[in-house]
């Protein structure tokens, strides 16, 4: 039984979902071997060969991989899946993208999401907005599966001294064309990776009062922003700042809500934080439910002395 981990990565480092996806793995048992699809990836390859557990990476470095296109991803994996007893990828937008191919090539039903192993072929996953937990058993002959990266622990990036070999690239799809890409660069920590994120609901009023009461706060602790979908679709912030059930699923050490009433849709995205802290006016909001520390009062006084303290 041997694992392929389908790496993400920015050429030159990984992306700390791969360390999740790779815990997984190990949960399954058998060999991990990493999969670096990309254009002049080695740093990033270097990398994935340190990771403690993996027993092999392989390189699959042309042009026609840089954008990370999924159809020529999804070729690259079909040249070596047969070798694979499981096919894993991060629950996250790239591995969402490339996984769904692979599966429909394999004629496999893909096992999407998983936050627990119970066997090789048994594993557990949230539905119905995390509200109840599916043990999904697959008889396929390989299976193909997303991780959820807040149900695993990452393994050290460093202790792995594994081989990195090249494979070979099928030529270009032709299928999709890479136009543009454009980035958000923040002064931040990442949200999907930071360690504590302050996030901020419609209770805060305006994309002026978010900014005003919440970046000082988060600057102070070295946080990550984020927000409910109830502030997003009131223009706020980006939508690149929802945490939920549609936006990102994070677990960070420290997770502090302003103003969110805590609908089922946002606490699917958090609630697995390993400290929550709500501040909210309404001491009947269900933030307050899966809340350890919980502060019924208005936000507006409350921050600036938060602020003021730390």
């Amino acid at each position: 039984m041997t694992n392929l981990i389908i790496a993400e990565h920015e050429t030159t480092c990984l992306k700390a979902a791969t360390l999740n996806a790779v815990a997984a793995a190990q949960k399954i048992g058998g060999d991990t071997h990493v999969l670096i699809a990309g254009h002049n990836a080695q740093g990033a390859a270097e990398q994935a060969a340190k990771i403690a557990g993996v027993s092999k990476v392989l390189l699959a470095d042309a042009p026609q991989l840089e954008a990370g296109l999924a159809e020529n991803v999804e070729a690259t994996v079909m040249n070596i899946a047969k070798n694979y007893s499981h096919i894993l990828a991060p629950a996250t937008a790239y591995g969402k993208n490339i996984a769904p191919r692979i599966a429909a090539k394999l004629d496999v039903a893909q096992i999407s999401d998983i936050t627990a192993v119970n066997a090789p072929d048994t594993f557990e996953r949230p539905i119905y907005a995390g509200n109840a937990i599916a043990t999904v058993q697959s008889s396929d002959p390989i299976k193909v599966i997303t991780v959820r990266t807040t149900g695993f622990d990452a393994v050290a990036a460093e202790g792995g001294r594994a081989a990195v070999e090249k494979i070979e690239v099928p030529a270009d799809s032709g299928i999709s064309q890479f136009v543009s890409r454009q980035l958000t660069k923040l002064d931040r920590p990442e949200l999907m990776s930071a360690s504590i994120i302050v996030s901020g609901g419609r209770g805060l009023g305006s994309g002026e009062n978010y900014t005003r009461v919440l970046e000082p706060l988060a600057d102070k602790l070295n946080a990550a922003l984020g927000a409910s979908r109830a502030a997003v679709d009131a223009g706020f912030v980006p939508n690149d700042y929802q945490v939920g059930q549609t936006g990102k699923i994070v677990a960070p050490q420290l997770y502090i809500a302003v103003g969110i009433s805590g609908a089922i849709q946002h606490l699917a995205g958090m609630k697995d934080s390993k400290v929550i802290v709500a501040i909210n006016k309404d001491a009947e909001a269900p933030i307050f439910s899966v809340a350890d520390y919980g502060l019924a009062c208005d936000l507006f006084t409350a921050i600036p002395e938060i602020v003021e303290l730390v």
